[in-house]
Order: C-alpha cells, then sequence, then structure tokens
C-alpha cells in the first residue's frame, strides 16, 4: 500500500478495452510510443490495480480510430461504467470524419447512456486539433461536454499545445483537460500557450516519470492547483509507482486533495470520489 492514504483518489485518466481485444490493443499503444505497458488493458485489471493502491474510482475511456467503431466503443465504456456501481465514469468516443448527423445523434446517445464527456487523440486519429475536421466535433458538442484530449507529441504534427489553444480561442465555451500537462514532452510550450486558461484543465498523466519533483510544482503553479487532475494513463504505467511518484513531489494537504479528487469531482460532477 502506498503512504498517505488518507486523501480519496480519482485516477482521472484510464483506457479500457473489451478483454478479447485488451492485450492486443495494449501491445498497440505500447509500439506507439516505444514504451512496454504495465496491464493488459482490461477492466479488471484495472479494478484490481485500483483497489489494491486506494484508488476509489476511474475516468475511463478508448479512442475510435474509424468512424464504425465509435458506436461500438461507446457502448463498450458506458456499459462497463454501468457494471461498476459508480467506481467507474465514462467518457465517448468521437472521429473526425463522422458526418455531422451521425455525430450529433452519437454525442445524444452518449449523453443518454450517462457518458460525461469526450476523449479525442489526433494523433492516433489522425487529425488536426485546430483543423476543419475537428471544427465538426467542437460544433457538435457546444460547450456540452468537456474534452479530454491527448496533448503533445513532437513527432507528430497533429496535437500540438499551440493547436489546442487555436481550437479553443475559436470555441471558447469548450471545456479541455489537456492531458500529460498539456503537452506530452512539450511541457514548456503548454505552459505558455495553455496555463491561465479559465476553461483548461491538465491531468499528470505520463509525464512524472520525466519531470523532476521541482519541475512539475512549477508546472501546477502555473495551471493552478485547481485545475490540475491526477490520472496514471493505465494501462502505460503502474498504478501503484504513479501514486508514489505523485506522493514525491513534495505538495501541501489542500493541493493534494484538489488534484487527487476534489478536482475531478467538481469537473465531472460526481457526488464524491470515493466509492467504496
Amino acid at each position: 500500500m502506498c503512504a498517505k492514504r488518507d486523501v480519496k483518489i480519482f485516477d482521472s485518466h484510464t483506457h479500457i478495452f473489451p478483454d478479447k481485444i485488451a492485450e492486443k490493443a495494449s501491445a498497440g499503444i505500447s509500439g506507439f510510443y516505444g514504451m512496454p505497458v504495465a496491464f493488459d488493458g482490461t477492466a479488471g485489471a484495472l479494478r484490481r490495480a485500483c483497489r489494491k493502491n486506494g484508488v476509489s474510482g476511474c475516468l475511463i475511456c478508448s479512442v475510435a480510430t474509424k468512424t464504425e467503431q465509435v458506436e461500438n466503443i461507446n457502448s463498450f465504456i458506458s456499459e462497463s461504467a454501468a457494471a461498476s456501481n459508480g467506481f467507474f465514469t465514462g467518457f465517448c468516443s468521437l472521429h473526425p470524419d463522422m458526418g455531422e448527423v451521425s455525430l450529433d445523434n452519437e454525442i445524444n446517445r452518449a449523453m443518454r447512456l450517462g457518458l460525461k464527456g469526450v476523449k479525442l487523440h489526433p494523433d492516433f486519429q489522425e487529425f488536426e486539433a485546430d483543423g476543419a475536421r475537428a471544427y465538426k466535433i467542437y460544433e457538435a458538442i457546444d460547450g456540452r461536454l468537456p474534452v479530454l484530449f491527448h496533448a503533445g507529441d513532437p513527432r507528430y504534427p497533429y496535437s500540438s499545445p499551440k493547436r489546442i489553444a487555436n481550437a479553443l480561442n475559436r470555441f471558447p465555451k469548450m471545456t479541455v483537460v489537456a492531458a500529460h500537462f498539456g503537452g506530452w514532452s512539450e511541457w514548456g510550450d503548454a505552459v505558455r500557450e495553455l496555463a491561465g486558461r479559465e476553461n483548461v484543465y491538465v491531468d499528470v498523466s505520463s509525464s512524472l516519470y520525466a519531470l523532476s519533483p521541482e519541475k512539475a510544482r512549477e508546472y501546477i503553479a502555473a495551471y493552478g492547483e485547481d485545475k490540475v487532475l491526477f490520472g496514471t494513463d493505465y494501462p502505460m504505467w503502474d498504478i501503484k509507482g504513479e501514486i508514489e511518484r505523485f506522493d514525491g513531489l513534495g505538495l501541501d494537504d489542500r493541493a493534494r486533495e484538489k488534484i487527487l479528487c476534489e478536482n475531478a469531482k467538481r469537473l465531472l460532477n460526481l457526488e464524491d470520489c470515493h466509492v467504496f
């Protein structure tokens, strides 16, 4: 058990897959980033790891790389959330090549299913975050749902912090969670482009392994402790290790409470972060 378990923990960034394809999907993630993954990507493994390490709930999502995957993914995520007795909160997937009618219909269906936001991965889905294809999605959402972006990767031209900032300039009602401190491996650019925006949150997922505690604290201060969420990017990283890295930042108790639970509770309109 990790130290400091006096504070409730909500993991605001996890990915799960149906059991029959989870191993293949997780291997695909591993290949994309050139890093081993810690888990098999199943909901069961996530639940077990969370219980073992004091995590009280998770935001779950997945990404459609083809339009025909969207409906099945959203049904799977909503069914997983419904079967979890409140442990999982789901975000839907959308794809920029969906037609306007099907896009609007799927957003409405996702909301009826209880999904609380949208997950987009411009690098996997191969669209520019500030491009016309993406703008269809933002127009359809029209401030109704927050968007969790994979953000940043200098290998690809799609999800840079600058592009996300451009999208926010065009759609000021949109609430965004820019993952990986606003831009994976582009952390300084992310702070310059995204810090100080009222409708921008960031999460700490897939970042603490690469940042010194001093630098991570600097970024948290730049965004504001009210706008930072804890996340592990399951199945990428060992959940126990990510909690230990976060605990090692040396944040005060109030900042820890906000980042580990309270900010997610407010953003996602959760009754509580603790469900067992």
